[in-house]
């Protein structure tokens, strides 16, 4: 796990000095926080068409990027991400502007944050974990043919997040 069950010393010092009526405790905090995708979470990434991702370089410059999906020859989309095992995660890099923010973040810090979010129903989750760059070999190829490298993401915790002002929207 990230850090100690309760979170880090800055997450106790505001929980301290702005109390909610949520009382966090090492079992609840486990509960929530799990270090490993459940199948109903597996679906729900799944299922989006789109994530963000944040990043950081080495002296902790932050970036968060829109990954979305891409389509096939025919114009039928094809998945943004795919949940690879209960402690993993797979998504494609294509070419793009060249300046390679989250890659260049993930080469020199591996440490990545990732909010998967259903507009239509309202729902959120998080992943946190530990990236690293892979080639696009044939398999992937096989899943998304302009891939040029994907990211594997080792889960450390994955979590379903407060649904709380989250527009409703409808993809169109």
């Amino acid at each position: 796990m990230p850090d100690n069950a309760l979170g880090h010393a800055g997450e106790l010092a505001m929980r301290d000095r702005y109390p909610t009526r949520y009382r966090w405790d090492e079992n609840n905090l486990r509960a929530m926080m799990r270090p490993a995708i459940t199948e109903p979470l597996a679906r729900f990434i799944e299922a989006q068409p789109m994530f963000f991702i944040a990043t950081a370089s080495s002296d902790g410059h932050c970036d968060a990027s829109f990954r979305g999906c891409e389509t096939d020859s025919s114009g039928r989309p094809l998945p943004a991400i795919r949940v690879i095992g209960p402690n993993h995660l797979v998504f494609p890099d294509f070419s793009g502007n060249g300046l390679y923010n989250s890659l260049g973040n993930i080469a020199v810090n591996p440490h990545v944050g990732m909010l998967f979010i259903d507009f239509e129903t309202q729902r959120r989750c998080r992943v946190n974990g530990i990236a690293k760059i892979e080639r696009a070999g044939a398999e992937i190829k096989k899943v998304w043919p302009l891939a040029q490298a994907v990211v594997v993401v080792t889960v450390e915790q994955a979590f379903g997040n407060c649904q709380s002002r989250i527009p409703q929207m409808r993809f169109v």
